[in-house]
């Protein structure tokens, strides 16, 4: 049987001090979904490169991205002061028209997530 070898994620000095991973993330981390159709969970450098780009964009925001959607600019992320929650932003929007869905824990935008793949695929 083949081994899953999670994908890097933000370590020591990468992440903003505020943040630490939920652990409902670290345990799908873990089993080695990465893909399904339309999203896809970030790995590090990806993970920094978003995270600089919406920060130059969205400077008012302090956002953790985690997945991106693969047919859209949408962007899972986790943002200072409102976690559980996770946050849907649509990148490259005009400031104040980012904000395109939240969801009250990490569970939540998977099951979402998955409904979208399983939708997909019909």
């Amino acid at each position: 049987m083949e081994s899953i070898t999670p994908i890097e994620l933000l370590s020591g000095t990468q992440k903003p001090g505020w943040f630490e991973y939920p652990k409902e993330f670290l345990w799908v981390h873990q089993t080695g979904i990465q893909k399904f159709r339309l999203w896809r969970i970030l790995d590090e450098p990806h993970i920094s490169g978003m995270m600089n780009g919406l920060k130059k964009r969205y400077s008012h925001r302090e956002l953790v991205p985690f997945a991106c959607r693969l047919d859209c600019d949408d962007v899972a992320c986790w943002e200072r002061n409102s976690m559980p929650k996770v946050v849907i932003i649509h990148d490259f929007a005009s400031i104040g028209w980012e904000s395109r869905q939240t969801y009250d824990s990490f569970w939540d935008w998977f099951r979402s997530a998955v409904n979208d793949f399983i939708e997909f695929d019909l």
